[in-house]
């Protein structure tokens, strides 16, 4: 057998067809449509979407399956970043089991690609991402060697990141260059030599607030236009972009859209956010993510994109029919654009990463959530009712 027929399926909750797959790539889609000699896989009416696409994770942080994790740091990042170094230790966290654990749970709902940050410091120096480099026969994984501890702070990390590029890393990572490193010129100068000298992009955290924030995303901009990389760089989090000063922000916004400086938000509760409806108004490339899941910096998000998708429309104060539908193509084709996935979607030829939802409507799976019913993957089922196939460590 060379591929799947799914019967009874609603692209994208449309009108019912089936959809034949072979080798790999979606063959065809219509009514009726024989078998011919394909394993047949009973849709029952599902919602078909290309698969959820998961923008921004911490593939190496989870302690998901290690029993609950008493968080007693609070809310001040450096000390959640120090707290985070000292607790892998202390709990022998094993990077590549708890990864593959926080990857089939996102197979399991319904996701095909992912970008993870991987810490790259001078204590766990490499460590994390080689495990990590290892998961990418599970699904498509971009890599951003991030330097979560500080980079201009922390001595040698830069070399680690260099290292971590020519390892096999996609994109150099970088964090708050004011609030993390206080030295904004010396952390982008370094993150985007070592982004320039290995050909690769930047995704950049950058949680600072307000001002201070402005004034690090003007100088990426700055970097981005100076080395001819409009298209190669992202903006994580942006919180920046949510001040309440619309004047302020427009400019910012401009920026992005000349430069296509894509952004990746999370939908943070707690914070201020870019807003989704008014940075896609302006053709800025968004993705959505889960950050971290269930580790030493929260116990609240699931590996679940779906669940992901509701929580940013409820952030985004976004309710109609087409609000949920919009972000539901931000957590899937719109994210796969993102993060650099071309022709990821529902058209013969493209590759058949697929999801299965249930629902009447597009909106109606954002609202009401999984189980995804489910998951395939270069057009073999990888996930069944939220459960990945293969077993997870």
């Amino acid at each position: 057998m060379t591929g799947i027929l799914l019967r009874n399926i609603r692209p994208l909750g449309g009108p019912s067809v089936d959809l034949a797959i072979r080798d790999g790539r979606i063959e065809a889609m219509a009514e009726g449509l024989s078998a011919d000699g394909l394993t047949v896989e009973e849709g029952d009416g599902a919602i078909c979407v290309p698969g959820l696409v998961e923008a921004h994770t911490h593939l190496d942080k989870t302690v998901m399956g290690m029993g609950w994790y008493a968080n007693a740091v609070g809310t001040d990042l450096r000390a959640m970043i120090d707290n985070e170094r000292a607790e892998r230790r202390r709990l022998g966290l094993d990077v590549g089991r708890q990864a593959m654990r926080h990857a089939l749970a996102l197979v399991g709902n319904g996701t095909t690609h992912v970008r993870t940050h991987v810490d790259v410091d001078t204590e766990n120096g490499l460590d994390g991402l080689r495990d990590v480099l290892s998961l990418r026969g599970v699904l498509d994984i971009q890599i951003v060697a991030f330097p979560q501890s500080g980079l201009m702070i922390r001595p040698g990390t830069a070399e680690l990141l260099d290292q971590a590029m020519a390892m096999g890393a996609d994109l150099v990572g970088g964090l708050d260059p004011c609030a993390v490193d206080r030295d904004p010129k010396g952390h982008l100068d370094t993150v985007f030599a070592l982004a320039d000298r290995h050909g690769a992009g930047v995704d950049i955290h950058l949680h600072e607030p307000g001002e201070m924030g402005a004034f690090s995303l003007e100088l990426i901009c700055e970097r981005t236009r100076a080395l001819g990389m409009a298209g190669k760089i992202t903006v994580s989090h942006g919180f920046c972009l949510g001040m309440p000063d619309a004047r302020r922000t427009e400019a910012l916004i401009d920026g992005l859209a000349a430069l296509d400086i894509a952004v990746m938000t999370t939908g943070a509760p707690s914070r201020e956010v870019p807003s989704v409806p008014r940075l896609r108004a302006r053709g800025i490339r968004m993705g959505a993510g889960c950050d971290g899941v269930l580790d030493t910096w929260n116990p609240w998000n699931r590996p679940d994109m779906l669940d992901r998708a509701r929580i940013v429309a409820q952030k985004n104060n976004m309710r109609s029919d087409a609000d949920l539908a919009a972000v539901l193509d931000l957590c899937s084709s719109g994210g796969a654009r993102a993060i650099g996935i071309e022709g990821h979607g529902l058209t013969e030829g493209a590759p058949a990463d697929l999801a299965l939802l249930p629902g009447e409507t597009l909106a109606a799976a954002v609202a009401q959530g999984g189980p995804v019913l489910m998951t395939l993957k270069g057009g073999v089922v990888a996930a069944r009712r939220g459960k990945a196939l293969m077993e997870a460590p």
